[in-house]
């Protein structure tokens, strides 16, 4: 199983003194993350898009190029590609360009997108959000096949036998599905025979099991060789020593992103009783010290079989130090742990 790390680049005040981090400072570090996980041996570093003052990033593709050139093994993906505000051409050609200057470990993990700031940004209209997505993945995929497509649809120009380039360092890009639990999104990834992964933000992680099973079988129903299936796990998380301490050096960034989204969204304030209940060895939450998360992750991996794990760090700006630390124990803890346990199996 492959493990690795997610990231939305969150830029948020330290919630006991206010301070905020200077954007050039964030992506500074940002950057060193990258480069200590690839010399960990982690498996897969991923970057979030987003058009919100509370997160860095806005172009995945820039910053994971400047990570090419610094790192020597890992995947890099986006996570995710807001595809459905893109343009699946320049999509294509940012991420050959990571491809060929990280000698083939660039990744696109495609989603519809949690947030929505992009679409009126870009001039297009929620009422199209679903269509959105499926024209522009469907021609995503085309890109991917041929260097010259031709293809035509309703929300982009068409192209007739339109050459594209650059073509990526290896045949074809690995393409991934984000999903956060809707099933006609998880039908989709299955019926195309693409990868899919799965975004577990809350509640228990038994409730997502139909959701990977529903994945499982439509794949085989499709005819996609079960042989091919990829499943990455996605959650929220922390590592420090001990289990206390990760808690508490965890809760408050976390509980300021929480419950800013949960007033734009409507969801009930986040406590530190609810918190403790998602760090709970049945949560959604993996918060706690190298043997905590170890058992959580291979608790998912029973659960759901999955071929990836991916642990988001952090949620709210956490100190550097502390993320680095974090990192150094999934990679030389907690991802030989599971990895162990996984081949056993």
């Amino acid at each position: 199983m492959e493990i690795g790390i997610t990231t939305f680049a969150e830029n948020t005040p330290d919630p006991s003194t206010g301070k905020l981090l200077d954007p050039q400072e964030r992506m500074a570090n940002l950057i060193e993350e990258v480069v200590l996980s690839d010399q960990l041996g982690l498996d897969v570093f991923g970057i979030g898009e987003h058009h919100r003052p509370d997160f860095i990033v806005s172009s995945p593709a820039v910053v994971l190029a400047a990570a090419a050139v610094k790192t020597r093994n890992i995947k890099l993906t986006s996570a995710v590609t807001v595809l459905s505000s893109d343009d699946p051409v320049r999509v294509y050609q940012d991420f050959a360009h990571i491809d060929l200057l990280s000698r083939g470990r660039a990744e696109i993990m495609a989603g519809r997108g949690s947030f929505t700031e992009s679409f009126p940004l870009f001039g297009y209209d929620m009422k199209d959000y679903d269509t959105l997505f499926i024209e522009k993945l469907e021609l995503l995929m085309e890109l991917n096949k041929n260097e010259k497509p031709t293809w035509k649809g309703t929300h982009r120009a068409p192209l007739d036998n339109r050459g594209v380039y650059p073509r990526p360092f290896v045949r074809q890009l690995p393409l991934w599905i984000a999903v956060g639990g809707t099933p006609g999104s998880v039908i989709r990834a299955a019926n195309y025979g693409l990868p899919m992964a799965l975004a577990i933000i809350g509640g228990m992680p038994e409730r997502f099991v139909s959701f990977t099973d529903l994945y499982k079988n439509h794949y085989r129903q499709s005819g996609h060789d079960p042989e091919n299936l990829q499943l990455a796990i996605n959650s929220h998380g922390y590592i420090a020593d001990d289990s206390q301490k990760a808690a508490d050096e965890f809760y408050g960034p976390y509980a300021l992103v929480m419950n800013r989204i949960g007033r734009e969204r409507g969801w009930p304030p986040m406590n530190r009783e609810h918190f403790e209940m998602m760090r709970s060895p049945g949560g959604s939450l993996l918060v706690g010290s190298p043997g905590q998360v170890t058992d959580k992750i291979l608790f998912e991996h029973e659960l759901f079989g999955n071929t990836r794990f991916l642990l988001h760090i952090s949620v709210g700006t956490l100190p550097h130090a502390k993320v680095m630390r974090a990192i150094e124990l999934l990679g030389t803890v907690v991802a030989p742990g599971v990895k162990k346990a996984v081949g056993k199996t």
